[in-house]
């Protein structure tokens, strides 16, 4: 088989050939996030349209957002996301978007574990990612500690 370390480096490689403005950009969504009473928070189906508008957006160089110790998401108070005629629960938009610094901490930890796996294979610059996102996670975390204080 192919080791997938060795598979990161070369798309790590062809990353730094080719010219950054035209290399795909990567998106995270969770349609399936629940709220305290089970159901799901976004309603789905075509209201997914609002969520891949805003990814087309951002791949213009629009697309109104907020960075978190994660990536980017929706800045929906500046408009970011069009919720015009979206019926959703109360609060619901606050759960869609709430960074839970502790549960991506802990994301983190099972990600390095996965990654740990490729030993001397793993390239630097993943291992230094996820470096990066675990100290923007603790000084996050920190920060949410000050401010309850």
């Amino acid at each position: 088989g192919y080791n997938m370390g060795d598979y990161f480096a070369h798309w790590l490689a062809m990353g730094r050939k080719g010219d950054a403005r035209k290399m795909p950009m990567i998106f995270n969504v969770n349609w399936f996030r629940r709220g305290s009473d089970n159901k799901f928070l976004w309603p789905g189906y075509g209201e997914n349209a609002r969520v891949l508008k805003w990814i087309f957006e951002r791949t213009e160089g629009a697309g109104k957002a907020i960075e978190t110790p994660i990536g980017f998401i929706p800045d929906i108070k500046a408009g970011g996301l069009d919720v015009s005629g979206l019926t959703l629960p109360e609060g619901a938009l606050d759960q869609l978007f709430e960074m839970d610094v502790a549960g991506w901490q802990e994301e983190m930890e099972g990600i390095q574990k996965y990654l740990s796996q490729f030993g001397d294979r793993l390239p630097a610059a993943l291992k230094d990612e996820v470096d990066k996102i675990k100290g923007a996670l603790e000084r996050a975390r920190a920060d949410q500690r000050i401010d309850a204080a």
